[in-house]
């Protein structure tokens, strides 16, 4: 019952689909309002029908109904239900069946969504959505089959031990969450661009849904490398494996527009940028796919003996063309705003971030097709190796570095040389001192002092700094006359300034996040031995490891087979771990386990090779300094994004569009008035400044009055008085 529900629901899916597209254009075409209501519920229907399929498939593998050819495949006898429940994603038709979920759901939710000039921008938002959706309802109804019956119950295969891990239940739903989430700024994009919109209506509009989808993304990078670093015994959490590279890819793309973005809405510079940036990046989340789901490039992640590459390909091209086509048509059309005034300012350390990540991206892009490259042009396809990407990306990762720490400590607009020297010059030394002082430190159990290593410790601690001095100017800033800083002043500030709060804790962890991936990646120390029970200790890295024997448990028809590892540290005796194998009775190759002993500046990583002998051992022993500070930097990146992403209060009557020019000057007045008091800003170039926005204000203003007169006369002349005046405020407030 519960297949042939869910293979009536693929086929509906289709229909509703198609009505949504054909619903859409009238409503586009009319522009009525009957049109776009329809047009709603529509996209409604379709997650509708997308989880009642989804339920369907989820019910087999809970039951686990082995008639279905899907359910065979991904679970098996035994298996817990955490596990039957991922396996819904664990396959190419499942996965694919749970990324129409997750996109009729986005649809749906924007689709109800209330904004600036909502009425014109959701129906092209929503045909778009629809259209992208079409895709993978086809390839559901014609390239896959989640629901494929035998009349003879089928032979199950299980779940990959390696797989059985609570972070592979997160990693690969948060990738697609972010994946799936870019395609709303796209479309948004999109639609600004085809009705040649030039206000910044879309990048506000679209912020929080970019920034919620970074984030997705990027707690599924994480919960992948670690992941990786506790199933797979290689010692490490990052491969430039092709599919890490294609989650990578956007990511990096994402984080240039979260940025560029701050400098349209404040100085209304870098527009078109910003529509190549979101173009861009979900032109690498198809990318991503299509590597991934082809197997035109191999990776222990893709997925294999798949058939959708050519329907991928079609889509990237497809992708490309159009938005290619429809950015030219539209170039002029779109106003860069005024010009750079300084070298030295914040908004110019932001447009060289943009140009160091995405130089980042073009460098990790080349060194992931690169096979494909030199497969098509010599039939011989040459994969490159890390040291590619150490001594291209590495680099670049601490230039971005360095001016994120540059970056707040900058003001807006321009500033001195010799106020920014004074800016930048103190905290830098700092963090040369200590960046120096740490590689040091970390050079005594490793033997060497790399300098990609050492600069990369430096320039995260340059964040550190640079962050901790804005917290404390923002002390002062809330302080203002009295004393000290109060509850209540702190508490405003926090809720007038999330977003910058937020940043900043984020900016800290992305800090903490690379002095435990230099220090781990420059500093580990890697030994081999082979030991026998009753050996002296060996000693690695101040752990002193003793061998006392062997220990072999059934479980259940599988066996593990342990090694004893006392772990002592200056004479003191740490504790007992198990780096162990498991063999299987049903003939699946054996996997090891690895034995972890993490402290917060020091992971010891033991993996067991091999036996000889039944009580002699082969180790692979690592020590991974500050690996640690990854994964609780990683948590405070999370923290940061939502603190960042928490709605500020509105007070409707009192507030502009966001995207309104009068609200921009007024910001950028605080703006000025804040770098002044931090000593950014010298007294003349702040009095020019304000001068100069006080006039722009004054024109800002007097033009916003005319519009609104004008506007009320003709709505007067329509609607009446008390009307028009309904309406104008609805237009004003951003309300429908």
């Amino acid at each position: 019952m519960a297949g042939t529900l869910g293979q009536a629901a693929i086929r509906l899916l289709l229909v509703t689909v198609c009505a949504s597209l054909v619903v859409q254009t009238q409503a586009i075409r009319t522009r009525s309002a009957a049109w776009r209501t329809a047009g709603r519920w529509l996209m409604a229907g379709a997650f509708v029908v997308a989880a009642t399929a989804a339920g369907c498939l989820l019910k087999l593998l809970l039951l686990e109904d082995n008639h279905y050819l899907y359910v065979a495949e991904y679970t098996g006898p035994g298996l817990a239900w955490i596990y039957r429940v991922a396996a819904l994603w664990g396959g190419n038709a499942g996965s694919l069946l749970f990324w129409v979920l997750i996109l009729t759901l986005y649809g749906a939710m924007v689709s109800w969504s209330r904004h600036d000039d909502s009425e014109r921008m959701l129906p092209w938002v929503a045909w778009i959505l629809s259209a992208l959706t079409l895709f993978y309802a086809v390839i559901l109804n014609v390239a896959v089959a989640p629901f494929a019956r035998s009349a003879e119950p089928i032979p199950m295969s299980g779940l990959n031990p390696l797989l059985q891990n609570p972070g592979m239940t997160i990693h690969p739903v948060n990738l697609y969450l972010g994946f799936i989430g870019f395609s709303i700024p796209f479309a948004y994009s999109i639609s600004s661009l085809i009705l040649g919109k030039t206000d910044a209506t879309w990048l506000v509009v679209t912020r929080r849904w970019t920034l919620a989808s970074w984030l997705f993304l990027s707690i599924g990078i994480l919960y992948g490398a670690h992941w990786s670093y506790e199933e797979l015994g290689w010692g490490g959490y990052w491969a430039w494996d092709p599919v890490e590279n294609a989650a990578l890819l956007p990511w990096l793309t994402a984080t240039a527009f979260l940025h560029s973005a701050i400098v349209q809405e404040r100085r209304h510079m870098l527009t078109r940028w910003n529509h190549v940036l979101v173009i861009l990046t979900f032109w690498l989340t198809v990318l991503g796919t299509y590597l991934t789901r082809s197997g035109v490039i191999w990776s222990i992640h893709a997925f294999t003996n798949s058939a959708l590459g050519a329907y991928f390909l079609a889509l990237l091209m497809a992708v490309g063309a159009a938005s290619c086509a429809i950015l030219i048509w539209r170039w002029r059309v779109l106003r860069g705003g005024p010009p750079m005034t300084a070298v030295v300012s914040r908004e110019s350390a932001f447009v060289f971030n943009n140009v160091l990540l995405v130089g980042c991206t073009a460098g990790v892009l080349l060194g992931t097709i690169f096979p494909l490259l030199t497969g098509w042009l010599d039939g011989a396809e040459k994969v490159v190796d890390n040291g590619y990407y150490n001594g291209v990306i590495l680099p670049l990762a601490v230039c971005v570095l360095i001016l994120m720490g540059m970056g707040p400590l900058l003001p807006w607009r321009h500033t001195t040389w010799r106020l920014a020297r004074r800016a930048v010059g103190y905290p830098l030394a700092a963090a040369v001192v200590i960046g120096l002082a740490l590689a040091l430190v970390l050079y005594m159990p490793a033997g060497r002092l790399p300098v990609l290593g050492t600069s990369a410790l430096v320039a995260a601690v340059f964040v550190v700094a640079s962050v901790l001095l804005e917290y404390a100017q923002i002390g002062r800033l809330v302080k203002g006359a009295s004393a000290r800083v109060t509850t209540g002043g702190a508490l405003r500030w926090m809720r007038t300034e999330r977003r910058r709060l937020g940043g900043y804790l984020v900016h800290l962890a992305v800090a903490l996040m690379a002095m435990g991936i230099a220090a781990s990646g420059a500093f580990h120390v890697s030994e081999q031995k082979q030991l026998a029970a009753g050996d002296p200790p060996v000693r690695v890295a101040g752990f002193s490891l003793r061998f006392i024997g062997m220990t072999v448990d059934n479980v259940g028809d599988d066996r593990r087979m342990s090694a004893n590892l006392v772990v002592e540290q200056g004479g003191k005796t740490l504790g007992l771990i198990q780096p162990a194998a498991v063999f299987y009775a049903n003939g699946q190759s054996p996997t090891t386990e690895v034995a972890l002993y993490s402290r917060p500046f020091a992971d010891l990583y033991v993996v067991m090779l091999g036996t000889l002998n039944g009580d002699e051992a082969v180790f692979d022993i690592h020590v991974n300094p500050l690996v640690q500070f990854i994964w609780m930097g990683g948590y405070l990146f999370m923290a940061g994004t939502l603190v960042s992403l928490w709605p500020e209060r509105r007070h409707r009557a009192a507030e502009l569009p966001a995207w309104h020019p009068v609200l921009r000057i007024r910001k950028q007045q605080e703006d000025a008035r804040s770098d002044h008091q931090a000593g950014k800003l010298g007294n003349a170039a702040y009095q020019a400044l304000q001068s100069e926005l006080r006039y722009q204000l004054v024109d800002a203003e007097a033009v916003q009055v005319e519009v609104r007169e004008r506007m009320a006369r003709e709505l007067s002349r329509w609607f009446g008085p008390v009307e028009a005046d309904r309406l104008l405020g609805l237009l004003e407030y951003g309300s429908e």
